[in-house]
């Protein structure tokens, strides 16, 4: 197991992750921690970052404002941003990090920033999840 994939698993253990899936070969995990509203997140370890993804809702049709909303919260957001898949259908919420140096602080940061904005937020996207 590649030292940094082995540090991250050992993040997610203490900080109360449940590895729904890993794959050491990729250097990734799925988790979740669905008290504070994380389910089967990615974490994928792509020398040299760190990749956090949050599948949120797909847009069923496009929304300008809602677009515009999503990008004016992204200012707010301490640690990651609101994005689009591939498709331009599915709202994320991803995250990259350096990945040499990474320590527990920069890697709980980017996971309470997420839990922060599910807490804060979570009303308005399901309401987007809706339109």
């Amino acid at each position: 197991m590649k030292e940094n994939f082995k540090k991250i698993r050992e993040f997610l253990i203490e900080l109360e992750y449940s590895i729904n899936k890993e794959d050491r070969e990729e250097e990734l995990f799925v988790v979740s921690k669905e008290e504070s509203g994380i389910v089967n997140m990615l974490i994928d370890c792509e020398e040299p970052i760190l990749v956090f993804e949050q599948y949120l809702f797909e847009m069923k049709k496009e929304n300008l404002s809602v677009y515009k909303e999503l990008l004016i919260k992204n200012r707010e957001i301490v640690h990651g941003a609101f994005v689009l898949d591939e498709t331009g259908t599915k709202i994320i919420f991803r995250d990259t990090l350096q990945i040499e140096n990474i320590d527990m602080n920069e890697f709980q940061g980017t996971l309470n920033s997420l839990e922060l904005l599910l807490a804060e937020y979570s009303d308005k996207l399901i309401e987007f999840s809706k339109l």
